[in-house]
C-alpha cells in the first residue's frame, strides 16, 4: 500500500536531508544529525561526550563518524560474542563498526538504512573495517525501519542512535522491533525524546525534523508504545549531558531552537538523549 501523502513528504525530506549529509567530508561536515558544528570540535568531540572511548573511535573507518550520536547505544547492549545485531537507521556504519569486534567473527552485524547514499557511505568503509579489525561480520541493507527487510525471530539485539524519532510511524517500528526480535532478545536505542511538548513554531522546522528535534515524542509516550509492541522490562533513562554539548559546541540548529522558545527557555527543558532498554519476553 502507497504511503499516505503527508507521510512520504515527511520521509522524502529526511532521505534528502541525510542524503545531504553523506556528501560531506568529515572535515567539511557542519552539522551531524542535530547539528554538531565541526568548527567547534566536530564529530568526535561529540562522540567522546555521549561515551564512545578514544579506542572505538581510532579503529573506525574513515568518515563513519558524521556526529549523528546522540548516545552510545553499544554500551548500552552490553554485546557478547556470538549475538546478531541489527541497527536501525545505520547511516555511515558508525555503530556498526563498533558494535562488529564485541560480537566476533561468530557473530553478525547488520545495518539498516532508508537513504541510498549513506548507504553506499557505511559500504565503503566495509573494506577498511575488515582490514583493520581482521573482520568479515558487518553488512549493509536498503530499507526503511517500518519495513525491516529482516526476518522474524532473528536478532538478539536492535540497536539505534538518533533515529526513531526521525520516523512518522513510531509505533510500527517499535512492532518492527519487536517482529525481528527472539524470544529473550533486547533493545538498546539511544534516541532524543521530549520532556515536554515543543511550541509549534519548532515542530514545523523542516530542519528541525531533520536534525532529530521535531518529530521527537514524549518520554512516557515511548514507554506506551514499546508496551503495546509486546516488549517487556522497559527502562527509560534521561541524560541531559548531551543537549548541554550541543550548547557549548554553540550548535545552529539548537540556536535557531532557542529563538522559538519562550523567553528565558532553554531546549534542556524540552529535549532530551534518552537510553532506552527493553527485552521481548521469552517463550
Amino acid at each position: 500500500m502507497p504511503a499516505d501523502p503527508d507521510t512520504q513528504t515527511l520521509r522524502d525530506a529526511i532521505r534528502a536531508g541525510y542524503a545531504e549529509i553523506a556528501g560531506r567530508s568529515a572535515s567539511a561536515s557542519a552539522a551531524g544529525c542535530c547539528g554538531p558544528a565541526a568548527c567547534c570540535g566536530g564529530a568526535e568531540r561529540l562522540s567522546e561526550r555521549v561515551g564512545y572511548s578514544a579506542e572505538d573511535l581510532a579503529r573506525l573507518p574513515e568518515g563513519a563518524d558524521m556526529g549523528l550520536s546522540c548516545g552510545n547505544p553499544t554500551a548500552l547492549a552490553s554485546l557478547k560474542p556470538g549475538e546478531t545485531v541489527l541497527d536501525l537507521g545505520s547511516g555511515g556504519g558508525f555503530d556498526c563498526f563498533v558494535a562488529g569486534p564485541r560480537v566476533g567473527a561468530s557473530g553478525r552485524v547488520i545495518g539498516v538504512d532508508m537513504t541510498p547514499e549513506m548507504l553506499a557511505k557505511a559500504r565503503r568503509g566495509v573494506a577498511q573495517y575488515r582490514e583493520q579489525s581482521g573482520l568479515d561480520n558487518v553488512e549493509f541493507r536498503l530499507g526503511e525501519i517500518e519495513h525491516l527487510p529482516v526476518a522474524d525471530a532473528s536478532v538478539d539485539v536492535v540497536i539505534s542512535n538518533c533515529v526513531l524519532n526521525l520516523s512518522p510511524d513510531k509505533p510500527q517500528v517499535w512492532r518492527e522491533i519487536a517482529r525481528v526480535l527472539r524470544p529473550g532478545g533486547r533493545v538498546a536505542v539511544s534516541d532524543l525524546a521530549l520532556l515536554r511538548p515543543l511550541p509549534r513554531e519548532i515542530r514545523e522546522m523542516v530542519e528541525a525534523l531533520v536534525g532529530c528535534v521535531a518529530g521527537a515524542v514524549l518520554v512516557d509516550d515511548t514507554r506506551r508504545m514499546m508496551e503495546a509492541a509486546g516488549l517487556a522490562d522497559i527502562r527509560l533513562t534521561p541524560r541531559p549531558g548531551y543537549v548541554e554539548a550541543l550548547g557549548e559546541m554553540q550548535d545552529p540548529l539548537y540556536r535557531r531552537i532557542i529563538e522559538k522558545l519562550p523567553a528565558g527557555a532553554h531546549p534542556a527543558e524540552y529535549i532530551t538523549s534518552l537510553d532506552i532498554s527493553a527485552r521481548k519476553a521469552s517463550r
